[in-house]
């Protein structure tokens, strides 16, 4: 029962960053700015820069709890991340500025 509720809070949270950003007139929020695929995803995860692409971004993975599993700092505009150490579940991405600042989230789900 808590997984639940940290999975439906960590997902509500991704929603309000993204409507918040829609709010203050952010372009990066009007239109994706990384494409993760396939989604579900069994072995591997493709990250792909649609555009506005910045080698200083920082890719973060956080788990259904909201602990972090993964970080890629410098990411490249091509990105394949290998699942064999995910457990099977729903995962948020950040992506974040050289500040720090969440640019874009998202979500992907493992699948074994």
């Amino acid at each position: 029962m808590k997984r639940i509720f940290y999975i439906l809070v960590l997902l509500i949270g991704v929603s309000f960053a993204s409507q918040a950003q829609n709010r203050l007139g952010n372009p990066l929020a009007t239109q994706k700015l990384i494409n993760s695929y396939p989604n579900p995803a069994s072995s591997n995860i493709n990250f792909d820069f649609q555009r506005g692409y910045d080698k200083s971004f920082t890719l973060e993975i956080y788990n259904f709890i909201g602990k972090k599993v993964w970080e890629v700092k410098n990411i490249a505009p091509r990105y394949n991340l290998n699942l064999d150490n995910f457990y099977r579940g729903v995962y948020v991405y950040q992506l974040r500025d050289k500040n720090g600042n969440i640019v874009e989230s998202g979500k992907f789900q493992v699948i074994k």
